[in-house]
């Protein structure tokens, strides 16, 4: 730099390291920009796809699905109670459904639909049909709807064995009357069990946790992989807290529609419990007094009517196998009993206070 003056040595000195700057800051921002993001499931070939105008993934699943997933909404009767006299009010409920099959079968929440004098079913074209209820499960929040209509959209049912906690999920549906919604996140959770009513010890086990926003209406829509398949069926939200949804397993959501839609209802045995562990049993046997076996399915309770009950079924007993297999726990036996029709029986090992005993339970 012979030659130059003070003034100009500085000037193209600060330029040097200006432009070191830029192009180190360059480098930096490509690299997070092309990072790859697990919870996001934001990867290069994704980012690449935005920046050179390539579609976006969730975009892609929005057009092909949204169209199969419907708008409910309902009218019911609700008896107000006057000082002197009751007064007929009639309420109107919305929620969200899933169109199945080109025969119109939609699946949907039973509290969507439950106690509905009238439904009526809004496609996101501006078709609008009557639904029909083919049947209604309470213990699983699932309800089958049928429409009768031409060319119409449906959604492909996936498979929620496989999923991973992280997985980028996509919840359409119409929360708060705003129709045909999307919000995106991951799966936050599995193999949830929840408490829906507490007064009857109504449960949904088994679901799937999700941070993609679920709020009242989305109830009934649907829960997507990022392959356009439905994964679950969004059910509920936990009020106190932010970002905590819950769906129903799709794999369990088929085995109950096809159910309700061959025979109007689901085998059920009727009774609540959990899985004994040697350590749970010998807590219990000290407590009740006689010996609990170290493993099975222990019923905590039992509803009024039900097979169980009809079975002599109890509190406090413990089912040790079906038809001659053994049973180690709740989830067994309910896998069992799900794999038989309604109407069928089964023969039920069982421990009642210390005491083997068998007992024949018809679904």
């Amino acid at each position: 730099m012979s030659g130059r003056s003070t003034s100009e040595r500085r000037l193209i000195i600060a330029l040097s390291v200006m432009v070191v700057l830029s192009v180190a800051t360059g480098v930096v921002l490509g690299s997070f920009l092309h990072a790859k993001w697990p919870w996001t499931s934001i990867d290069e070939g994704h980012l690449a796809g935005q920046a050179t105008g390539g579609e976006d993934p969730t975009v892609a699943v929005v057009e092909q699905v949204g169209p199969a997933v419907v708008k409910i909404v309902t009218t019911r009767d609700l008896i107000l109670d006057n000082f002197f006299f009751q007064i007929v009010e009639e309420r109107e409920g919305i929620g969200s459904g899933v169109i199945v099959d080109k025969e119109g079968t939609i699946l949907t929440n039973n509290h969507v639909i439950a106690d509905a004098k009238e439904i009526t079913v809004f496609l996101p074209d501006g078709r609008s049909f009557q639904g029909e209820v083919i049947g209604r499960d309470e213990f699983s929040d699932l309800a089958v709807v049928q429409i009768q209509g031409d060319n119409l959209p449906t959604a492909t049912l996936g498979s929620s064995g496989d999923l991973r906690v992280g997985e980028a999920v996509i919840a359409i549906g119409n929360p708060f009357r705003f129709d045909n919604s999307v919000t995106t996140g991951v799966v936050s959770a599995l193999g949830r069990d929840i408490t829906i009513d507490p007064r009857s010890g109504l449960d949904l086990q088994n679901m799937i946790q999700t941070d993609a926003s679920i709020n009242p209406g989305n109830s009934g829509g649907a829960l997507l992989n990022t392959r356009g398949e439905v994964i679950g069926i969004n059910t509920a939200i936990y009020q106190p807290g932010q970002g905590i949804g819950f769906a129903i397993p799709i794999d369990s959501a088929k085995d109950v529609m096809e159910q309700l839609k061959q025979y109007g209802r689901v085998a059920r045995l009727g009774a609540l419990g959990g899985t004994l562990t040697p350590e749970i049993a010998k807590e219990l046997g000290q407590r009740l007094g006689y010996e609990v076996p170290s493993k099975g399915a222990y019923i905590l309770s039992v509803r009024e009517g039900s097979p169980a009950a009809e079975a002599g079924i109890t509190s406090g007993d413990t089912v040790i196998s079906v038809n001659g297999t053994p049973i180690s726990t709740m989830d067994e036996l309910v896998k069992k009993v799900r794999s038989h029709a309604p109407g069928d029986k089964l023969r039920i090992a069982l421990i009642k206070e210390g005491v083997r005993r068998e007992t024949t339970v018809t679904l």
